[in-house]
């Protein structure tokens, strides 16, 4: 078959569904031995496809849904996350983790890490995280901060080894936290916890270890984020939530996910990745996105580049010696 954008397209849909609820409620059921699920719900495609497949699996009445708001939250983010809710008839808990992340020092750390580069970062700027492009040549990864001043220009500059790593470091903080609240509601409720890294997430490492990395099950990890909007919809996810675009909802100023972390539009990404991982000779794939051979193979660079440096997020805690198995 020759490589084209239908590639990713699944035939039955529901089909599909069904077979990863199933296997949801083996796992949830027979392994973990839970009741239900907790999942929590950020107003983005990816949790919304998990609800509607824990609702499959389990039922509305085994599925809890959690809001995690902070203080740079778009308000679209709870107001999408309680249409799907409605929509599916799950209960939810709303827990803000503004007051627990500024006494921890997320906050007060986060704007420390700015003003290594911008010493007058303060009251009224807002700021996010950003990577160069790799379509006119090959990049460096080095981050670069964007900030906004109150009178509304943006100017960005490079970012250090220690300021990039310090303000990551306290951003964390965020994921981190969100997944302790969803352990606890999990643990109340004897449920588990549904993480939502779609594949191009869980392949490319853009997950916090430990945090939203952290689940019990991860019913989306084989489906490309293409393939996550087109179930959705077929699920009866809200229009407005599939028709919304991805972004991180990290930081104070609006961010897409392929200006952050990833070299193309998710759309193209997917199709990148999934030609690498088939051998697709990169001329090829640059036929069908209107790219050039040699930008494709950048491409392919940065997702091996990637593979590689977040290996590490993939490894469970090493032991220096062997533990025999425990048999129960």
């Amino acid at each position: 078959m020759p490589f084209s954008k239908d590639v990713l397209r699944i035939d039955d849909l529901t089909a599909e569904a069904d077979r990863i609820a199933k296997r949801l409620r083996d796992l949830v059921t027979l392994t973990h031995r839970r009741k239900g699920l907790v999942v929590g719900i950020s107003g983005g495609i990816d949790s919304a496809l998990c609800t509607a497949l824990a609702v499959r699996a389990f039922g509305p009445e085994r599925v809890h849904g959690i809001f995690l708001p902070e203080r740079v939250s778009s308000s679209e983010s709870l107001t999408y996350g309680k249409l799907l809710a409605d929509r599916f008839g799950v209960a939810t808990t709303t827990e803000d983790l503004a007051p627990a992340l500024e006494a921890l020092g997320c906050y007060q750390r986060q704007d420390d890490a700015i003003r290594m580069v911008f010493p007058e970062y303060g009251e009224g700027w807002k700021s996010k995280l950003v990577l160069p492009s790799i379509l006119e040549s090959d990049r460096l990864n080095i981050s670069r901060v964007t900030v906004q001043r109150p009178d509304g220009t943006q100017e960005s500059r490079a970012l250090p080894s220690a300021a990039y790593l310090t303000l990551v470091a306290a951003t964390n903080f965020k994921q981190r936290l969100r997944t302790t609240l969803e352990y606890f509601h999990a643990d109340r409720l004897n449920y588990a916890v549904c993480g939502t890294p779609n594949r191009l997430e869980y392949d490319q490492g853009f997950f916090v270890k430990g945090g939203d990395g952290l689940a019990d099950v991860k019913p989306i990890a084989h489906l490309y984020k293409t393939q996550v909007y087109a179930m959705a919809e077929a699920l009866g996810v809200p229009e407005e939530i599939c028709g919304r675009a991805p972004t991180t909802d990290t930081f104070s100023l609006p961010q897409g996910q392929d200006e952050f972390y990833y070299a193309l539009p998710y759309r193209d990404m997917d199709l990148c990745l999934w030609a690498h991982n088939h051998g697709v000779p990169a001329y090829e794939v640059g036929e069908v996105l209107g790219l050039t051979a040699e930008q494709i193979e950048r491409v392919y660079k940065d997702i091996v580049a990637k593979r590689r440096a977040t290996l590490p997020l993939h490894l469970q805690g090493l032991l220096v010696e062997p533990v025999p198995e425990i048999v129960k």
